[in-house]
């Protein structure tokens, strides 16, 4: 007898549908519990039985699962609850969130690696993967808003809160560690109190709103005087020193303009240089020169990716010691001119300290000095050349250079040459000694050029000439000496007889950094002369 019946859809055990979708029974047996792939039916013994579709809706799941969906994600879409696309579009989105979190757990754990960090330092870089964006930005947010809190200043405030740092979903190692290392430094107190200095310092003199135009103008003047300054520098000028003037003149001659109106209010800005614009002008450095604030905004460009700003400490020290040491136009000259003036016969401290300086014997009483500094030289070896010196900027080869070039100079100068030595061209060679020797017996050769000591070299007689060079190989006689471990007290009479020229020359002089000199210190009981010449200008003796 014949069944006509159509064979019905084909049914499959547990096990068969595990062979067909290659999962394991009990994943299958689980995902069917779960609805997942529930059973078409069962046996007459009460064992599962599948359709057809189930395979597809296991094979699916498998895929949705691969990518990361979760199980009731997966029924979801199985079910048409939700579609295919928007659950797939829901996903992607939190797939690239932790894609973005693993991307930065991964540059936490090399800059971690490369820092060497401590346990402390770990835990902070490892609360950095855990905010958010929004939460890094309140964390800036707070800072600011904290240190400028009761200042009215609007506009910087605003200028402030807009450069947030936008730390990016793949950030590389440096924007990391600018990160770790703007997270300690909103945390520091004296960085926040020099925010709100500058805040009181805008609120004071600026205008409230925030206008593009003043930021482009600060920029171009900023620009302009760190050209210049940065110029000065490489010549080797004194910030100190009545030369330095020229550069102050020019920059204060470009800074007035910028003042009318938006950091002075109209009316009262200066319009000329002199006493009063050069104070000004001082004070606004003073407030911007803060070395926190200065890395915060540099951190803020590299965590942003933006341009940083080379630092301006030092061209900064140099234009703020030339403002103090040249506080009018013209002052420091005309400081020197009175000092000078009627001086052939030297001031009275000067004639009465010691027959050794007088106008006709400072000549042999310098040449007594190159020659005892021609020891020091002698005693040092090549292997010393790389050693620090008290002159934080030189070590040992770079100090005998300077040494050789200060006799270059001078003596250049006492021949009237038309050309003088460049600071930086190497004169050592292969043998220092004899470079200093021949550089030393050059401007003694000048120096006793008859009528010399009484000849005006500009406002100065030619015996202060000798002095200065007497003065600078005394100082970094000394210098030479405690960096190589020789005696210090090479000629302690010369050095206590010059102490009084030294004091009426530089005694006025800002001894702030930038300066030609530090601080004075204090010389112990027993120092010899050359040592209380080297703690009158700033040394540790």
């Amino acid at each position: 007898m014949r069944n006509d019946t159509p064979p019905g859809p084909p049914e499959f055990t547990i096990g068969e549908l595990a062979a067909r979708t290659g999962l394991s029974v009990k994943l299958v047996r689980h995902w069917s519990d779960l609805g997942i792939a529930p059973p078409a039916g069962r046996s007459a013994s009460g064992y599962r039985r599948y359709g057809p579709e189930a395979v597809a809706r296991l094979d699916l799941a498998r895929t949705l699962r691969d990518l990361g969906l979760g199980l009731a994600e997966i029924r979801g879409v199985l079910d048409r609850e939700h579609g295919l696309a928007e659950t797939a579009a829901v996903h992607a989105d939190a797939l690239e969130a932790q894609i973005r979190t693993l991307r930065l757990q991964l540059a936490v754990l090399r800059s971690a690696g490369r820092r060497g960090s401590t346990a402390e330092e770990l835990r902070v870089l490892t609360e950095l993967t855990r905010m958010s964006a929004a939460e890094r930005e309140e964390t800036i947010r707070t800072f600011v808003t904290g240190a400028l809190d009761g200042v009215d200043a609007p506009g910087y405030r605003d200028a402030l809160l807009a450069a947030t740092p936008d730390l990016p979903a793949d950030p590389t190692a440096e924007q990391v560690d600018a990160w770790f290392e703007l997270s300690a430094l909103v945390r520091d107190p004296a960085v926040s109190a020099g925010l709100r200095a500058m805040a009181e310092y805008v609120a004071e003199h600026s205008p409230s709103v925030h206008e593009e135009e003043h930021v482009r103008a600060a920029e171009r003047m900023t620009e302009f005087w760190v050209r210049r300054v940065s110029a000065a520098m490489a010549e080797g000028l004194a910030p100190d020193s009545p030369s330095a003037d020229d550069v102050v003149g020019a920059v204060v001659a470009e800074w007035i303009p910028t003042q009318e109106g938006v950091t002075r209010p109209a009316g009262t800005a200066p319009r000329t240089d002199g006493a009063e614009a050069r104070g000004l002008l001082l004070a606004q450095l003073e407030t911007a020169a803060d070395p926190g604030v200065e890395r915060y905004w540099q951190l803020i460009c590299l965590i942003n990716g933006l341009p940083v700003r080379p630092g301006l400490a030092a061209p900064g020290e140099w234009l703020m010691t030339a403002l103090r040491a040249n506080p009018a136009p013209g002052a420091l000259a005309a400081r020197h001119e009175a000092l000078y003036a009627g001086d052939a016969a030297g001031s009275a401290d000067a004639r009465e300290a010691s027959v050794a300086l007088r106008p006709d014997r400072i000549v042999e009483t310098c040449a007594s000095v190159l020659g005892e500094v021609g020891k020091l030289v002698a005693g040092v070896g090549p292997g010393r050349f790389r050693d620090a010196t008290p002159c934080a900027d030189w070590d040992v080869r770079a100090l005998l250079g300077h040494l050789v070039w200060e006799n270059l100079i001078w003596a250049g100068l006492a021949t009237g040459a038309d050309t003088l030595p460049d600071a930086d061209v190497d004169r050592l060679g292969d043998d220092h000694v004899a470079a200093f020797r021949d550089a030393a017996a050059a401007t003694l050769t000048a120096f006793r050029r008859p009528g010399l000591p009484e000849e005006r070299f500009g406002p100065a007689p030619g015996w202060r000439m000798v002095e200065q060079l007497l003065i600078e190989m005394l100082v970094h006689g000394w210098d030479l000496a405690s960096a190589t471990g020789q005696p210090t007290g090479f000629a302690p009479e010369i050095a206590d007889a010059v102490l009084p020229s030294v004091r009426e020359i530089y005694g006025s002089l800002p001894r702030t950094a930038g300066g030609s000199f530090a601080p004075e210190r204090r010389a112990p009981r027993d120092a010899n002369g050359n040592d209380r010449l080297a703690a009158y200008l700033g040394r540790e003796v």
